[in-house]
Order: C-alpha cells, then sequence, then structure tokens
C-alpha cells in the first residue's frame, strides 16, 4: 500500500503549515506563536480533545476512534535552533538568529497531516495521543511532559516518533531494535594550580600539564577500560589556559562529551573519570574536581513495536526501502524519556541529498511529508484495527 490517497490529497496543506512554522522559529520552551499555530490547526481538523500547557507549550491532543481500544501516542517536537538561516527561501526565518535547521517544522506538519486524516475516517479503535512537544534541541520537552504525567493522564499504551534524516535516500525508513541513539553527558574538569613565570616552573604547580596529562588519561578509558565491543564515544572538545607565552597560568579548564548506549559503560566512564582526575591532579601536584553531567538517557526501540512500526512503513513504500537494521547513532534524543515509559519505536525518515541537520542552510524536504503522514495514520489503524475489520 503506497502513500495513503487521501493523505496526499493533504500535500498542499502541510506544505503551507511546515512553510509558516519556519518563518516563525522558537526556542526552547518558549513557543507560544508555534504552539499557538498547532492549536489552531487541531481545532480546524476536529480532534475531539486539545490539552494546552504541558511543559509550558506543549499540546496533547485526543482523537476517538470507532469502539474501545488503547491510547496510542504518536509525537513531533516542533523547536527550533540558535542559529541565523542561510536558506535563501521565500519562507525564511522571520526570527533572527533562530532558524528551523533540524526539520521539526516538518515532523509537525506530517503529524498534522496524519491527524487530519485520522479525525476524517477514524478506521481504528479506541483512541490517539497527538503529542506535539517543545525543548527537544536544549531543556528535555519529552522528560518534563513525561514528569507531568501525560503517559497516565492520557492512558497512552504505545508511543512511536520519527525523524527526517538528510543524506539518507528520500521516503525511506530506517530503524533498529534495541539502542538506536546515545546518552548524552557532559564533563568539566576545574583544575586549580599555583602559578609563576614561565622560566621559573619549579616555583609553580603547572595546571597546564596536568590538564593534558588528564585529556591523555581520559583517552585510555575508551581502549583500556570499556569493552571494545561497546559503542562508545568520550571526545575534549575544550581546554582554556594561560593568556601569555612566559606566563604559567593559576588555572585550567576542560571541557567535553560522552555518548553511551549501556548505562554500566556510562557508569564506568563516570567512575574511571573522576578516578584519573583525582589521581592525574595528585600526581602533578595540583587540586581539580569533576563535574559530571548526565544528559538525555540512550534511545531504546521494543523489539515488538519496531517490527510492528517497520512492518507498516513496508506496506508503505516497499519492504526495499525499509532498513530494520540501520545500527546505533552517536546522536541523542530526548524522545528517549518517553520510551522509558512507555514501550515504542524512533525511526529516521530518509529525507534525500541536502544540508545536513543544524546546518544554516537546512531546509526540510516537503516531499517526504505525505510518507510520513501516511506513516503515522497507518500505524494508528494497523495497531488498533476496528474490531471486524
Amino acid at each position: 500500500m503506497p502513500v495513503i490517497n487521501r493523505i496526499a490529497d493533504y500535500t498542499s496543506d502541510m506544505i503551507a503549515w511546515r512553510r509558516h512554522l519556519h518563518t516563525i522559529p522558537e526556542l526552547g520552551f518558549d513557543c507560544p506563536k508555534t504552539s499557538a499555530f498547532i492549536r489552531d490547526r487541531l481545532e480546524e481538523i476536529g480532534v475531539d480533545e486539545v490539552h494546552t500547557g504541558i511543559a509550558q507549550t506543549g499540546i496533547v491532543a485526543i482523537i476517538d476512534g470507532s469502539g474501545t481500544g488503547p491510547t496510542i501516542g504518536l509525537r513531533a517536537d516542533f523547536d527550533a535552533l540558535p542559529i541565523e538561516e542561510d536558506t535563501g527561501v521565500d519562507y525564511a526565518s522571520t526570527h533572527p538568529g533562530k532558524m528551523h535547521a533540524c526539520g521539526h517544522d516538518g515532523h509537525t506538519a506530517m503529524l498534522l497531516g496524519a491527524a487530519k486524516y485520522l479525525a476524517e475516517t477514524r478506521n481504528f479503535a479506541g483512541r490517539v495521543a497527538l503529542i506535539f512537544q517543545p525543548a527537544e534541541e536544549e531543556g528535555g520537552g519529552a522528560q518534563v511532559m513525561c514528569a507531568e504525567g501525560i503517559m497516565d493522564r492520557f492512558a497512552i499504551t504505545e508511543v512511536y516518533g520519527i525523524h527526517n534524516m538528510p543524506g539518507l535516500e528520500p521516503g525511506t525508513f530506517h530503524t533498529t531494535a534495541g539502542p538506536i541513539m546515545a546518552a548524552v553527558d557532559s564533563f568539566t574538569i576545574q583544575i586549580k594550580g599555583r602559578g609563576g613565570h614561565g622560566a621559573m616552573p619549579h616555583e609553580t604547580a603547572d595546571p597546564v600539564v596536568a590538564a593534558c596529562g588528564m585529556v591523555t588519561a581520559i583517552q585510555t578509558i575508551s581502549s583500556r577500560n570499556v569493552h571494545s565491543a561497546q559503542e562508545k564515544v568520550i571526545s575534549v572538545t575544550q581546554i582554556h589556559t594561560g593568556s601569555a607565552s612566559n606566563i604559567i597560568p593559576d588555572t585550567a579548564w576542560i571541557n567535553g562529551t560522552v555518548r553511551t548506549f549501556d548505562k554500566e559503560v556510562q557508569a564506568l566512564i563516570r567512575q574511571r573519570m573522576d578516578e584519573i582526575v583525582q589521581g592525574q591532579a595528585a600526581s602533578y601536584g595540583v587540586s581539580a574536581t569533576l563535574d559530571y553531567e548526565e544528559g538525555y538517557p540512550s534511545t531504546h526501540n521494543a523489539a515488538e513495536q519496531t517490527e510492528s512500526a517497520a512492518q507498516v512503513a513496508r506496506e508503505i513504500v516497499g519492504d526495499a526501502r525499509v532498513d530494520t537494521a540501520y545500527g546505533k547513532v552517536a546522536g541523542a534524543e530526548d524522545f528517549a524519556y518517553m520510551l522509558e515509559e512507555r514501550p515504542g519505536a524512533y525511526l529516521f525518515l530518509g529525507a534525500g541529498e541536502g544540508a545536513g541537520l543544524h546546518h544554516p542552510k537546512f531546509n526540510f524536504n516537503d516531499e517526504i511529508a505525505p510518507v510520513g503522514a501516511s506513516f503515522f495514520a497507518r500505524l494508528v489503524e494497523t495497531t488498533q484495527p476496528v474490531a471486524g475489520k
């Protein structure tokens, strides 16, 4: 079954919705214009309930099906990024320094397209909860919506999301059971030494040399402490210290990121990093503190729901255009919090060639909107069929 004909008829609507959202990008939880636009479209579509003010500007809308049954959750994020747009399109951002550089405008348009179809046909049992979420890029909007109780409040039993992916053939689906995206942690190391003249290093406790030793030692965690079969990334991305060629400074500052897919590996890295920082500090005669901040958890797809979602994708685009062994992505996604609350799956939807995510020239490919909307709609109809059909 290809793209649903009725949804194909909504293509111009989805393009118009998406491009309007593209002109009004907003950041984090502070998305009043975006939220109001979504609310208005939902009311025009004729959903049964619209619940606003969740995680400040988030929305959950309910569509009742034909007959009793569970509630399936479908999620789209809608926040933008603090990037100056450089696309040259006639619907470019009207908010300086902000743009939809990750396609969340497209994700929202696709879910609205599915909502319009589902509200019109209602060819499913139970209910569908349409989750429109702020603050995916920073702030963990999914975590806040879960903390505010949306899963229990709306009796959601399963939850699904998709993300466009430039560089993959347009209209293809890519996913995998188990971990698909990484947990993202950040670390900062503050080193306190004793500065002095660069010609008299014996009178100092040099934080620069200590910082270099720590960075080198931290890299051994991957090669000597974590099993080689375990995917992980430890990257030191910043070292700040010093002010002149002949002055040994008092302090140094190190910053970086850790990406993992397994909680035990994450805990081991954190433990070893603290041990290394303290041990290296002692060996160089300085003091040091490690500030290790755990961010979004790893995004884990449930095996049963992943296969069900993949089968729906095959019906839409064909077997050869669905990849269920995509592997792991070291990027992070706060949809992970929803998958910790309920079983479900996260899929990538190929967007074709063009600028990558988070690039000032990125622009969502409107041609894939009917594919994503059809996937959402058929997922509901397949997962919660009407009795006797």
